[in-house]
C-alpha cells in the first residue's frame, strides 16, 4: 500500500520527519509523530524511502508529503529526529545547507544531541504543534586536507574530525600545531579534534575534557600518543589548528568526520581545522542546565551535595568585618 501525500497547501507549517527505521521502536515513534503533526493540522514530510519503510505494518496511515517531490527543504520548519546521536549527525549532514533547526527524540543510549527521550514524545511534538520551542547554535568545524600545494578534501563536523592511523599495525607520525605554530610531535593512533558539542563524544572517549556548550572552543585529543607531553589542548574558537602526518615513515592515515564521513589521507598531508562559519541549529523544547544534562545522562552520583548557602541572616556581617580590621 501507498499512501503519499502530493498536493499540499504552501502555507502548512512542514516538518520534516528522520527515523532510524531499521528499528520497530524508531518506526512507531515515527508513525505516530506523522499521526499527532496531521492530527493537529501540519504536513509531516519524510524521504521516500524513509516513508516507504514506515507504511510496513502502519494499519491507519496519514497523509505524509516527500522530500524533494512534493516539498523542498527550504520549506521545512523543522526537523523531528527519531533515534540516537547518530541520527541526529545523520539529519544534520542532510540539511548542512539550509537554516532548519533540529529536535531530537532520544531512541538509542545516551544522546547528548538528543533534546527528549522516547517518553516524551508526544509531549515534545505538541510543543512543536503550538511553536514552543527556542533555537540555539552549536559550533561546527570547517575541514580542509592538503597534500603539498594541492587542497585533496574539505567537509565539515559536528561533534569532531578524527585523524587515524590506516594500518591497525602501525602507529602514525604526527605533527600538530596551532595559529601555524608547531607544538609537538609524536607517534600515535589518532589525533581527535573537536568541538564542544563533541567534547562528550570521542574526545571524553580519549581522555578529553568535557566542556560546556556555551563556551566556544576546539579541542586537540592525541589518542595513545607515545610521548610525555601528549595532553589534551583547548585552543581559541579564532584558532587554526593542525595535524601534519609524517612522509618519513610513508604511513597513510584516514579522516573521520562525525564518525559518518571518512577520506584517505597519504603520508605527507596537513589536515586543517577551523571553526565554521555556519553553526548547527538545535530546537530547545526543555531548556535545562547543561551540569544537569549531564548528570542525567551519565547517571553520575551526586549523594551528599547540599547546594549553594542561603544566605538570610547578614546582622552578624558588619561585627565580622570589625572583628578582622581590629
Amino acid at each position: 500500500m501507498t499512501f503519499f501525500q502530493t498536493a499540499h497547501d504552501s502555507f502548512t507549517r512542514k516538518i520534516l520527519v528522520f527515523a532510524h527505521t531499521g528499528r520497530d521502536d524508531a518506526r512507531r515513534a515515527a508513525r505516530l509523530a506523522c499521526t499527532q503533526l496531521y492530527g493537529a493540522g501540519l504536513s509531516p514530510v519524510m524521504e521516500r524511502s524513509d516513508l516507504e519503510s514506515l507504511l510496513e505494518g502502519w494499519q491507519e496511515p496519514v497523509p505524509v508529503e516527500v522530500m524533494r517531490e512534493s516539498v523542498a527543504l527550504n520549506e521545512v520548519e523543522l526537523g523531528v529526529v527519531l533515534g540516537g546521536d547518530g541520527s541526529i549527525l545523520r539529519a544534520a549532514e542532510m540539511i548542512r545547507h539550509t537554516e532548519i533547526p533540529l529536535v531530537g527524540v532520544n531512541l538509542g543510549h545516551v544522546g547528548f544531541l538528543a533534546e527528549s527521550e522516547e517518553s516524551d514524545l508526544e509531549e515534545t511534538v505538541s510543543r512543536i504543534v503550538q511553536s514552543d520551542y527556542e533555537v540555539e547554535e552549536r559550533m561546527a568545524l570547517d575541514v580542509q586536507v592538503w597534500h603539498g600545494r594541492k587542497k585533496i578534501g574539505a567537509t565539515w563536523a559536528l561533534n569532531e574530525a578524527s585523524v587515524e592511523k590506516g594500518n591497525r599495525a602501525k602507529m602514525i607520525e604526527v605533527a600538530i600545531d596551532v595559529d601555524a605554530r608547531p607544538i609537538s610531535t609524536f607517534g600515535c593512533d589518532g589525533v581527535v579534534m573537536a568541538t564542544p558539542t563533541g567534547s562528550t563524544a570521542y574526545s571524553f572517549s580519549g581522555g578529553g575534557p568535557i566542556v560546556w556548550p556555551e563556551v566556544e572552543a576546539m579541542l586537540i585529543v592525541p589518542l595513545a600518543a607515545h610521548a610525555l607531553f601528549s595532553r589534551p589542548l583547548v585552543t581559541a574558537p579564532s584558532s587554526t589548528i593542525a595535524v601534519e602526518i609524517s612522509a618519513e615513515y610513508g604511513q597513510n592515515a584516514v579522516l573521520w568526520c562525525d564518525g559518518r564521513r571518512n577520506q584517505e589521507i597519504p603520508a605527507g598531508s596537513r589536515i586543517e581545522v577551523s571553526k565554521s562559519s555556519k553553526p548547527v541549529r538545535l530546537a530547545r523544547i526543555h531548556p535545562v542546565p547543561f551540569a544537569e544534562r549531564l548528570v542525567a545522562k551519565f547517571e553520575l552520583p551526586t549523594e551528599g551535595w547540599r547546594g549553594p548557602i542561603r544566605r538570610t541572616d547578614t546582622t552578624a556581617l558588619p561585627q565580622i568585618t570589625k572583628d578582622i580590621n581590629e
